[in-house]
């Protein structure tokens, strides 16, 4: 069964807490957190203290995915924040096994992002050391994207590595998820789906989670 991580980017903020309860009630299973430092995207998000105040209500997982340069400088705190996942880019980590080491060290499930122009090939030798991967199939930065097709080859393509290797690496995917293309894109190998704007957005988001969760490939 496939995985549903409501992006909290697209919550109300001034309602965080009314959002993550919903997160909570709902049928999704990881939430899943943006943080953007304005260097590596063009564009700033949240933090640890927004984490801390989350993980104090959240009762599932919290998927932390790092968009900013040198991340290993703050894994620790983000552990500490209440992190269960680190996702690192692959374009920001010049020794990328090394941060994948820092993560499970500090008992953390390791992923690793990688940009619509990167090729799913530049994950081959590190991937039977990471716990999934994130398919950013929006350039990262901004919600509210319209998804990019070529993304479903590219999950094809990692899908077929990871089987050929006997792996049990997840493949999440992050942009442009909605209602009416998620079928197609765990057809194609995804098993997590990341939906802010269609969720959050939504009259109904629990409902929409529960449409997301329902879907069969």
């Amino acid at each position: 069964m496939h995985l549903i991580a409501p992006s909290l980017l697209a919550s109300d903020f001034l309602h965080l807490e009314k959002e993550c309860k919903m997160v909570n009630e709902s049928q999704a299973d990881w939430f899943h957190l943006d943080v953007m430092d304005g260097r590596f995207v063009p564009n700033i998000s949240f933090g640890i203290p927004i984490i801390e105040h989350i993980r104090k209500v959240a009762n599932k997982p919290c998927d932390v995915h790092l968009m900013i340069e040198e991340p290993e400088k703050l894994t620790e705190a983000f552990r500490k924040a209440g992190a269960d996942h680190i996702i690192v880019h692959i374009e920001t980590c010049p020794n990328l096994h090394s941060n994948i080491q820092q993560i499970r060290a500090l008992g953390m499930q390791p992923g690793v992002a990688i940009n619509p122009h990167t090729p799913v090939e530049a994950l081959f030798d590190i991937l039977e050391d990471l716990h999934h991967v994130c398919v950013m199939s929006v350039n990262p930065g901004f919600g509210g994207q319209v998804f990019i097709p070529h993304t479903l080859k590219k999950i094809r393509d990692l899908k077929k590595a990871i089987h050929e290797r006997g792996l049990h690496v997840l493949i999440e995917v992050d942009g442009g998820v909605t209602v009416d293309n998620a079928r197609s894109i765990l057809h194609a190998g995804a098993d997590v789906l990341v939906a802010g704007n269609t969720v959050f957005k939504s009259p109904d988001p629990k409902e929409v989670i529960s449409q997301l969760k329902s879907i069969e490939v």
